[in-house]
């Protein structure tokens, strides 16, 4: 499977919406009551998807809000040096959200520790965001249900990008990712997200997300779960066209096995093949690598089949990187599409 070139003249800049946040990290595997120091980095669900869009020769750029110091001067210079322009960021409050990660092994599960009440993306103000001028030669937008729930405040902004985006032509795409414990400041999940994911496209969603924020559950004797829920969220929700997500089978903290699944409104079901991921360096971001992969794959295949193949490629390599980001090249994803996974030395 080799790409083709975006269609001439076509544009192809993607715009992703989403808070950015400080990963503090214990070096090797050590639990954070052991820790003395801490690996830094930066990452955020949306911005993840930009920094691996630019990585694969797409461009991205992203849209937040920083606190007005040297941290947001910092987060912001992190995703420039990996070719996401940062040109619409608003530098505004006071502080950076935070998170702190402990890597398991094993059977030892890896924990995540928030601290990212009150940040300058949670406080911003929805007229800060000028979403005509932003979309304008954009072709895709993305955003996640992250972002819907920090504050009303970034719901509001997201809602008003998903209208400028449906009025300028744009594709949008959502990963509806529902954390229950976000959702504090009076609205409920179900409310607002059905209300936004009526204006997307494409939807990445678990079974989970699925009955947690619409009510879907598989119906009764379906051959295919993921099928039957994804042609529910499609009745539900007519403009969108694909659903996908990715099927983990989590062996241990160190031993995943991964594959892709899509229902396309025409093509019907698609499956790639697993992936067998052992040991897993860091599983962090690699949905966003998933959906990183589908929007190229999008734009450079025939088929969404063949992007579904190349998302999943995708994924499954950002599961051996540090970090938020899947720093990974087309090259390096055909490869493992051609079935070369055995990770022999390269010279």
């Amino acid at each position: 499977m080799h790409s083709t070139p975006a269609p001439a003249g076509q544009p192809r800049r993607v715009v992703t919406f989403g808070e950015i946040m400080l990963r503090l990290a214990p070096p090797l595997h050590y639990r954070l009551a052991q820790a003395s120091s801490f690996d830094l980095t930066y990452g955020g669900g949306e911005a993840n998807v930009a920094a691996a869009l630019a990585g694969l020769g797409v461009p991205a750029t992203h849209v937040t809000c920083f606190p007005d110091n040297e941290l947001g001067q910092a987060a912001a210079a992190h995703f420039r040096r990996y070719g996401v322009d940062m040109t619409p960021t608003v530098f505004r409050g006071q502080r950076l959200g935070l998170y702190f990660l402990e890597t398991g092994a094993s059977l030892r599960a890896s924990k995540v520790v928030y601290d990212r009440a009150h940040s300058a993306f949670a406080e911003l103000q929805p007229e800060w965001f000028a979403w005509d001028e932003i979309l304008q030669d954009a072709v895709w937008l993305h955003w996640t249900g992250i972002t819907a729930a920090i504050s009303a405040g970034a719901a509001e902004a997201t809602r008003q990008a998903i209208a400028a985006a449906r009025r300028l032509g744009l594709t949008v795409s959502a990963d509806v990712n529902y954390r229950r414990n976000l959702w504090q400041y009076g609205q409920t999940a179900q409310a607002v997200m059905t209300e936004l994911v009526a204006g997307c496209d494409v939807v990445v969603c678990s079974e989970h997300d699925a009955a947690d924020l619409f009510g879907i559950q598989p119906e009764e004797n379906a051959p295919n779960r993921f099928a039957s829920v994804a042609g529910q969220l499609m009745r539900r929700f007519p403009q969108i066209r694909q659903v996908l997500a990715t099927s983990r089978a989590t062996q241990s903290a160190s031993h995943e096995r991964i594959h892709g699944q899509l229902l396309d409104a025409e093509l019907g079901y698609h499956q790639t093949s697993a992936y067998d991921l052992t040991p897993v360096v860091d599983r962090i971001g690699g949905g966003d690598a998933f959906l990183a992969g589908f929007i190229y794959g999008r734009r450079h295949y025939a088929t969404a089949p063949e992007a579904l193949a190349f998302a999943t490629a995708a994924s499954a390599l950002k599961h051996t990187i540090h970090g938020d980001i899947n720093l990974v090249t087309v090259a390096e994803v055909e490869h493992v599409l051609a079935g070369h996974t055995s990770g022999r030395l390269l010279r």
